[in-house]
């Protein structure tokens, strides 16, 4: 039997409930420095912050919008040892209303990236296969290095500078590299070479094409990469059934946290984790494409020892005979490294 290399997820992914206070602050138990920090309000509408330290802190994009990349001293103000800090403002620390963040761990540091035609900047973790990459477009056919070691299994490309920014082009290894699908919006899958010059991601890079939004001559560009890492991470596809029952999807872990979208149609990025409120029949996500307040999902899923299951029968996720991409990181390897099998719930 295949054992995982990681037996603690959340050395390299945690969610962090808190509640806002209005004041200058630090949020801690991570249980890392994160890299890549993604905060929503939950109680109220609201844009999705987004941060990472290869932008550096107090700059932020937004998953549920085009636009450009925004400074403000008093957002998140800093990576820490076990978190990070956070400044005054209502949309990441209003008084009273509470919010759900999202941590990842890339290297803590960056590095000059010149596998591609393109130098990258690269904050890379090639044990749980997360990489955040920044360049600068030159409009014309070219390749980024993304420092994995393995080829990613999805990512997804903003230009976040020049003018009103770039939507979120995103490549998932089940749709393959003449397709792609956008963040921030509803659509189904597009079927195009203007954004992967339909070349598949390699152990060292990715190619990006003509699009404006991942590729703009002059413009900078951020890309979050990941590549699947047994017991932490999966990233795959399912069919739906339309039924009460749906499908299970085997991750091989306990899932802490799950995104998925359909792809041959209309419908929304909803999320899951493993720490709001509600759990196996009353699970609350978000919309990662839009500023909606936190809302209940009654039963339409499990998280379960050893993947999920579908328990309705919503267009979104489980449409009859539609299908679907999802993402998905580790509360619980289902086996570790020594043979013990993680926990269930």
């Amino acid at each position: 039997m295949a054992y995982t290399d990681i037996d603690k997820s959340d050395d390299y992914f945690n969610t962090v409930l808190y509640t806002g206070n209005a004041s200058s602050r630090s949020i801690t138990g991570v249980n890392f420095q994160p890299d890549w920090v993604w905060i929503k309000r939950r109680s109220t509408g609201d844009a999705h912050y987004l941060f990472d330290n290869v932008r550096t802190a107090t700059k932020y994009i937004s998953s549920n919008n085009t636009d450009a990349e925004i400074t403000n001293a008093n957002t998140l103000t800093s990576f820490d040892s076990d978190g990070f800090s956070l400044g005054t403002v209502n949309e990441t620390n209003k008084s009273g209303e509470t919010f759900v963040s999202w941590n990842w761990l890339a290297s803590n540091t960056t590095a000059s990236n010149t596998d591609g035609s393109i130098t990258s900047t690269v904050s890379a973790n090639t044990t749980s296969g997360v990489s955040i990459v920044k360049f600068t477009g030159t409009g014309s056919t070219a390749t980024v290095g993304h420092g994995l070691g393995v080829a990613p299994d999805w990512y997804v490309v903003k230009r976040y500078n020049g003018g009103s920014g770039g939507q979120w082009n995103a490549y998932h290894s089940s749709l393959g590299a003449t397709k792609y699908m956008l963040l921030n919006s509803t659509s189904g899958s597009f079927t195009s070479g203007t954004r992967w010059n339909n070349t598949e991601p390699t152990s060292s890079v990715f190619t990006v094409n003509t699009s404006g939004d991942v590729n703009n001559s002059g413009d900078l560009h951020v890309a979050y990469c990941f590549a699947e890492k047994k017991g932490f991470s999966k990233f795959g596809s399912y069919t739906g059934n339309g039924s009460t029952n749906g499908p299970f999807i085997y991750t091989g872990f306990k899932p802490a946290w799950v995104i998925a979208k359909r792809t041959n149609s209309t419908g929304s990025w909803r999320t899951w984790d493993n720490k709001r409120e509600g759990y196996n029949g009353d699970n609350a996500f978000v919309y990662a494409n839009l500023s909606n307040a936190e809302e209940s999902d009654g039963t339409l899923v499990d998280l379960l020892s050893n993947g999920f299951k579908w328990r309705g029968s919503s267009a979104d996720m489980n449409g009859s005979g539609s299908s679907y991409i999802y993402l998905a990181f580790a509360e619980n390897p289902f086996v570790t490294s020594t043979g013990i099998a993680g926990t269930a719930r």
